[in-house]
């Protein structure tokens, strides 16, 4: 990697950072980037090469279970859309 390809990943992502959280959240969305969406947007870019309609969706809703458990920058992590997709009784017992 070069610095000049180091250089703009943190500009995107933290180089308007003004505190530590600012930057912990920029490191967070890269993160998520690497770990999902970047792939993420490759599979969907294979099915629409393959012509089928494909439909991406980014999820942010906070659920209410997560107050007390999550930190409060937390919006929504990976499958927290399954309670609101499916409903909440497939999430009744022990999960």
């Amino acid at each position: 990697i070069t610095s000049q390809v180091v250089d703009r990943v943190y500009q995107e992502y933290m180089g308007d950072a003004e505190s530590p959280a600012q930057i912990r959240d920029g490191l967070l969305d890269a993160i998520g980037d690497v770990f999902f969406v970047i792939s993420a947007v490759e599979v969907a870019r294979y099915h629409r090469d393959a012509g089928n309609p494909v439909y991406f969706y980014e999820f942010q809703h906070r659920p209410s279970s997560a107050d007390g458990v999550l930190p409060e920058f937390v919006q929504a992590d990976h499958g927290a859309e399954i309670a609101f997709v499916f409903g909440k009784p497939f999430l009744a017992g022990d999960v």
